[in-house]
């Protein structure tokens, strides 16, 4: 009798730990949520923003150096590129949705940048050194992708979440958390794992490293010295603008 007790008694608290442990992921999967619907809201009500955008992504099976490049981007569509550090010091290109045939401008560095190229931003050029075309640049995007693989699954259990405590990042003060999706590439998932600094006064990632299923680094981003609400002008985005080479 008192062996049958002890076993009630421990599968009673096993039960109530589990449950527990289910609320507690439930909560953070919604914490979260929260806090990129904040960061989504914050993008929403600005027009433009520059930044330092630090980019390295692994290319067939090959992780590249990192690219540091001078952003500029304004809404509706329009993004201006310069990269400010070697490999490709001098590269600068120039989108706007709409104009030039929907094509980049881009003028490369060293001899290569004699002349200005129009590139199509999906053409087998450009996508041979990038995992993504520019039309799918930007900070909201990058929000609408993790919010949309949080979205994916109603079972809390399927997606841990991991608090990392408060990091400073690009000077910022920011959230370090990691996002662990099932390591099952049939869910159709976007990868298995997102490690992501979030600013504690903006909400907005700053930094987010993305690992596939054999939790290889694919993708790493960081958005240094971010300045919303730049006021940028059309001037900004002008291939004749005397700051720039096209």
């Amino acid at each position: 009798m008192h062996n049958r007790k002890l076993i009630g008694g421990i599968i009673f608290w096993l039960f109530v730990f589990e449950f527990c442990a289910s609320l507690v992921g439930a909560y953070d999967k919604v914490d979260i949520e929260n806090w990129l619907n904040e960061a989504e809201s914050t993008l929403t009500r600005t027009d433009s923003y520059t930044a330092i955008f630090h980019k390295q992504e692994r290319i067939k099976q090959r992780l590249t150096s990192e690219e540091t490049i001078f952003l500029k981007f304004k809404k509706s569509f329009k993004v201006y590129m310069k990269w400010i550090k070697e490999p490709y010091k001098g590269r600068e290109s120039l989108y706007v949705e709409g104009y030039n045939d929907n094509l980049i401008k881009v003028r490369e560095c060293g001899i290569a940048g004699m002349i200005t190229l129009n590139i199509d931003p999906k053409g087998t050029t450009i996508m041979k050194g990038s995992r993504h075309p520019i039309t799918d640049s930007g900070l909201e995007t990058l929000v609408k992708i993790i919010k949309a693989n949080l979205k994916k699954s109603a079972n809390p259990k399927e997606v841990n979440i991991k608090e990392h405590g408060e990091e400073k990042v690009f000077g910022r003060t920011t959230r370090k958390v990691e996002i662990i999706f099932p390591k099952d590439k049939t869910k159709n998932y976007y990868c298995y794992r997102v490690l992501m600094n979030l600013d504690v006064e903006t909400k907005v990632p700053i930094s987010v490293h993305i690992y596939d299923w054999d939790d290889s680094l694919i993708e790493s981003y960081g958005y240094e010295a971010i300045k919303l609400h730049a006021g940028l002008t059309e001037a900004d985005f002008d291939p004749n603008n005397s700051e720039y080479r096209f």
